[in-house]
């Protein structure tokens, strides 16, 4: 029988387990089954390694300094993190105060896409910088009853590193390794306290507009120029383990440790190419709209500064428009309304922003005690209100009714 006829029986076992996130009796880990022989293993480059009366498989692998992940290497990473303690402010993905060695990169294959305790973790790789070369680790489940054995190795050898590097890693990987600690935690060393840079947060708030999809598998092939060759899918991982249960053949194995290794290095390439996005204005790669969600970005985690110099650089972009009305904003925030008021004027010289309107209107009024310009441009953005496209009705009416209380209110004060 052929491997895909074998993987096809194994489709509904794969359907039942991903989506057991609510099972009343998870499997809890039972007797470890018989020692596993080094020979059957040595063509994957791993070995078997004991716990008490249990074990698991270990793959480790080194790749030099030079060796490049797309289009970065070891020694990009070291100045990404160089650059990042250099720099004063914070930031989510900032690598302040730590090393490249500090880092964790961590991805792992389970035999469904559950979130509860029926879902188990069978492979955990990780790669960290020892030496500047790059060592390569998968700890890998054998078989039931073996989970004591794989979390006592995986977490003593981690226990020295303070930070993950993930994709989606927060809600999924982690939490499923807290998950399944919890049934062995008596036997094995304590989670480490981990801090926790997830990539795919950080793709979302610079990539999210350009592309529909950020799978790591389109982000690493369009931003990091990795293609990769006859890989095995993701989603043949649980299946391909079945089939190993079964058959107890370790090459079957071959393609999703490949698979899991490239994920794994994928995170070291991605990491630098972020942080050289966020360090650099003017990276090379980014577009105009890329530029002004970065900007968005700094705004949004309170780093006034850096957001503030970003848009300036896109005043005359594209993005001038949305840049000159971001740049009003915040300026707002600092409460220096002069220089608001500026930017928002500048915006209703091109356009009929309702929104520039308004807060023109309540600064006049509130602030300047300007009644003339605060009626004038409550006025304006009334009819550019009306003229603008309107889609729910009862919202409609609260803003129809905000503009005429404003107007009264305003005219009231003329007298």
């Amino acid at each position: 029988m052929s491997l895909q006829n074998k993987l096809n029986r194994f489709k509904k076992q794969l359907t039942h387990v991903g989506t057991d996130s609510t099972s009343e009796n998870p499997k809890k880990p039972v007797k470890a089954k018989v020692m596993e022989d080094d020979s059957e293993w040595e063509a994957l480059q791993a070995r078997a390694v004991r716990f008490d009366d249990q074990h698991c498989i270990l793959r480790e692998k080194n790749f030099s300094k030079d060796f490049k992940i797309g289009q970065y290497t070891v020694d990009d990473l070291h100045d990404a993190v160089k650059r990042w303690n250099e720099r004063k402010e914070s930031h989510p993905l900032s690598a302040e105060g730590k090393q490249a060695g500090d880092l964790l990169f961590f991805d792992t294959e389970t035999t469904g896409l559950g979130s509860g305790a029926g879902n188990t973790i069978f492979l955990l790789g990780v790669a960290r910088i020892i030496d500047d070369d790059i060592q390569m680790r998968q700890y890998f489940l054998p078989g039931p009853g073996n989970e004591v054995a794989l979390y006592h190795h995986f977490l003593t050898d981690v226990q020295d590193t303070s930070n993950l590097v993930t994709y989606n890693g927060k809600a999924f990987d982690w939490p499923q390794v807290k998950t399944r600690h919890t049934f062995v935690r008596e036997m094995v060393p304590k989670l480490p306290p981990f801090g926790h840079f997830d990539l795919l947060h950080g793709s979302r708030r610079v990539w999210k507009k350009t592309y529909e999809s950020l799978r790591l598998s389109i982000v690493e092939k369009e931003l990091l120029n990795i293609d990769r060759i006859e890989d095995t899918p993701g989603y043949l991982a649980p299946m391909l383990y079945f089939e190993y249960l079964r058959e107890k053949d370790p090459t079957i194995l071959n393609g999703v440790f490949k698979h899991n290794e490239l994920d794994v290095l994928t995170l070291i390439s991605l990491y630098t190419h972020l942080s050289n996005v966020l360090l650099d204005p003017s990276h090379a790669s980014l577009s105009t709209s890329e530029r002004y969600e970065i900007a968005k970005w700094y705004e949004a985690i309170n780093d006034f500064t850096e957001a503030r110099q970003r848009f300036e650089s896109l005043l005359d972009s594209t993005a001038g428009l949305k840049a000159k009305k971001a740049l009003a904003s915040l300026y707002k925030k600092e409460k220096d309304i002069d220089k608001a008021v500026f930017y928002w004027e500048l915006v209703i010289e091109t356009e009929e922003d309702v929104e520039s309107y308004v807060e023109l209107s309540k600064i006049h009024e509130h602030k300047y005690k300007d009644f003339e310009k605060a009626l004038f441009f409550a006025r304006r953005g009334y009819e550019a209100w009306k003229s603008s496209k309107r889609i729910l009705r009862q919202q409609e009416d609260r803003d129809r009714l905000e503009f005429k209380k404003r107007i009264n209110r305003i005219e009231g004060k003329i007298g």
